[in-house]
């Protein structure tokens, strides 16, 4: 049996990197390493809170759903590579942002 396929997912601005498997999501990673991403719904797209501005990787990724583009419209601080967390399925390494700002709260940190 081969091995599965690994990727990195670092997050900004706390610099930790997240090592998961080919198809784990962003949120994975965030959970995986007990990282500060919001998750609200839990996963399922049906909130904002995940929101993550993907600063490399990007043209890796595959397109969002309309779903996900629905609901990227509640989130604050869209850029035009903002991506939900639960929706973005690991593929490449990727750097990805958490925003200072969530539709529930705002960071200290930034």
């Amino acid at each position: 049996m081969s091995a599965r396929r690994t990727f990195t997912v670092t997050f900004l601005p706390l610099g930790r990197t997240v090592e998961v498997n080919a198809g784990d999501s962003v949120l994975d990673a965030a959970v995986k390493g007990a990282l500060p991403l919001e998750h609200a719904c839990g996963g399922v797209c049906a909130c904002s809170t995940c929101h993550v501005i993907v600063r490399q990787g990007f043209e890796a990724l595959t397109p969002a759903s309309e779903r996900e583009e629905d609901m990227l419209d509640n989130a604050p601080c869209l850029t035009t590579t903002s991506r939900l967390g639960c929706q973005i399925e690991v593929n490449a390494d990727l750097v990805v942002e958490i925003p200072s700002m969530t539709r529930n709260q705002v960071s200290e940190a930034h």
